[in-house]
């Protein structure tokens, strides 16, 4: 697990990088995602002073564990997650072995389980998938502060 350092950085921090990454394989990796996404969350908070909503912070958790769950369920090997703060989100990245892109099916309330895809794609500001030269890229972003009327601010599907 990697966090940014805690070291003064004299460079705004819309000028720097900010993020965090882990390769995970194994069951045990989902826990350890969701666990990275809140150190790196606090972290931004307390070290780089960016407001950092309970939504956010949830919804962050949420979206790692059903990205990271469908690569450890549907694609062999490793699968490798990425954060980073990008103009007050964060995009939160995973990677896998699988080419194949996730189709959100219709809805069907008699349905038990396999939803991930669709709450994700409703949390998040932005949702992009891409095949890669080896498996795919998938990329949810998640604004860090709400808007004062408390609604997610900006959704676009890409």
């Amino acid at each position: 697990m990697e966090l940014p350092g805690r070291e003064e950085d004299p460079q705004p921090l819309v000028d720097r990088r900010v993020s965090a990454s882990a390769a995970f394989e194994g069951t045990e990796e989902i826990a350890e995602g969701r666990d990275l996404a809140r150190a790196f969350l606090a972290d931004v908070q307390a070290v780089h002073g960016l407001p950092v909503s309970s939504r956010a912070m949830g919804m962050v958790q949420l979206v790692v564990s059903e990205l990271v769950t469908n690569a450890h369920k549907y694609a062999p090997g490793p699968c490798l997650l990425t954060l980073e703060v990008i103009e007050g989100c964060v995009e939160v990245t995973v990677w896998d072995s699988e080419p194949r892109l996730p189709v959100a099916r219709a809805a069907d309330p008699s349905r038990v389980g396999q939803h991930g895809l669709e709450i994700v794609m409703a949390v998040c500001r932005s949702f992009e998938m891409h095949r890669e030269p080896v498996g795919k890229r998938i990329t949810a972003t998640v604004v860090l502060a709400d808007d004062p009327g408390g609604a997610v601010v900006g959704r676009q599907i890409l």
